[in-house]
């Protein structure tokens, strides 16, 4: 499978200042498969330790930290020659042995012609216990489910893929509807890589929802494993409950469909312990359109979206049949899956999302983006009804915003941009309007981000 992130690794390799890599996701999002990927396409030959799994890995790092004692016993566990320049060292599960996560601080003083990256899937984790961290001396990747454009590539539709990144081109109303089926496909099946392979040797929708079912509970049992035991419940709770949440009309988290009385000091450990192994991402509150946004978010107003599309339908117990056979479905949903579907793409692009409302709640906008000038409001539309009064007025109130960027299942129309402006407030010379699909292309995202820079 091709995945966009082995480019940022190229470029990691190639930079002349290069530190040790440390690359982030959730447990199944691919990092293993990527890395040694790189290492197979890149390298003379890589040296892969899974620091979970061989304990003899924790005997390394528990005497010196000196680089070259070190590589003369991982030479010996691996079984490969690691030389200089040539040999990717891979240490996975880098956060079950803290002194290995040390030593990358030497990597980068001592020996920083050796090539070394690090993955691990709970580091939030570590971190958050206390974990001594190289601060300064590495860098990081963080991975993502699949995205769309991915998910097309493993599909043999490249082609399609090259064209979501050209919105203009007249191409892309010919394939539309076909393009909508493919992400109702992507909508059950999602990004996990297991579950796209499974999906491409068998084309089997059940097994998919059952491979899914397993990383959910695979989920459960990292929960049960490494949670504080007063927080498990809470955790639980938590994640299983987000598939409602995100169905109500604004989709902002109410504490009180946990259970009556509930207060956010009562699962906030919860919900930050979901975030820091990646299940989870809160996309918080902001009422200001300055940058930077994040200076002005409300922490204590957020939504809470799950990392993959596949894995909120195999928890929220959606059929497959039921997304598949129903030609209203992404209005059925009112728009949960939809809005799922643009922020995984957004995150996967290396956005980061936040939402609009004001301080009495109304005037929603799903997703505010920050460039460097200004902010990128986004709406997503499910539905026959793309209207938007909500960011016509975000518009109005805001004239200094030049664009916003409208997501929905009717063919994009950017060469089209003031024909359908009814109401003759010239609002619609502001208003990008693109196919959902389209949110799977993060070049583009990058592009019209770019202009606000």
């Amino acid at each position: 499978m091709y995945r966009a992130k082995i480019e940022e690794l190229k470029t990691w390799k190639k930079a002349g200042t290069r530190k040790p890599l440390i690359v982030r996701g959730a447990r199944q999002v691919g990092k293993t498969w990527l890395l040694k990927e790189f290492g197979r396409t890149e390298y003379k030959n890589y040296a892969y330790i899974n620091l979970e799994q061989d304990r003899r890995g924790e005997v390394i790092f528990s005497g010196n930290l000196n680089p070259r004692d070190i590589i003369a016993q991982l030479e010996l566990i691996s079984g490969e020659k690691i030389s200089p320049d040539e040999t990717l060292i891979i240490l996975d599960e880098i956060q079950e042995v803290p002194r290995a996560l040390t030593s990358l601080k030497y990597f980068y003083e001592q020996a920083p012609e050796y090539h070394v990256v690090a993955s691990g899937s709970l580091l939030g984790l570590a971190l958050h216990e206390g974990t001594s961290f190289p601060v300064g001396k590495v860098e990081f990747l963080d991975i993502f489910p699949m995205t769309f454009s991915e998910f097309l590539i493993a599909l043999g539709k490249k082609n399609y893929a090259e064209l979501l990144k050209t919105p203009k081109s007249p191409l892309l109303s010919t394939i539309h509807d076909e393009l909508l089926l493919r992400l109702k496909s992507y909508f059950i099946i999602g990004g996990m890589p297991e579950v796209v392979q499974n999906y491409l040797d068998n084309r089997d929708f059940l097994a998919v929802r059952k491979i899914q079912k397993n990383i959910l509970s695979a989920y459960e049992n990292d929960i049960s494993k490494h949670a504080p035991a007063t927080q498990i419940p809470k955790i639980l709770e938590v994640m299983r409950i987000l598939p409602a949440q995100l169905a109500r009309e604004n989709r902002k988290f109410i504490f009180g469909m946990l259970k009556t009385g509930a207060r956010a000091k009562d699962y906030e450990t919860a919900i930050m312990w979901l975030e820091d192994v990646g299940i989870v991402r809160r996309v918080a509150r902001t009422n200001s359109v300055n940058i930077p946004v994040s200076a002005y978010a409300d922490k204590d107003a957020f939504k809470l979206f799950m990392l993959d599309t596949g894995l909120l339908g195999a928890e929220a117990g959606l059929e497959p049949e039921t997304i598949v056979s129903s030609p209203e479905f992404f209005q059925e949903l009112k728009g949960a899956m939809a809005e799922e579907f643009v922020f995984q793409q957004l995150v996967a692009a290396g956005e980061v999302p936040f939402y609009y409302s004001k301080d009495d709640s109304r005037g929603e906008i799903d997703f505010i983006l920050s460039g460097a000038r200004s902010v990128l409001p986004i709406e997503v539309k499910s539905g026959k009804n793309t209207s938007s009064a909500s960011l016509r007025a975000f518009l109005e109130r805001f004239p200094e915003v030049p664009r916003a960027m409208k997501f929905s299942t009717l063919e994009n129309r950017v060469e089209k941009t003031g024909e359908t402006d009814s109401s003759g407030d010239g609002m619609d010379n502001r208003i990008i309007n693109l196919a959902l699909y389209e949110a799977g292309a993060g070049d583009l995202l990058q592009d019209f981000m770019g202009g606000l820079a």
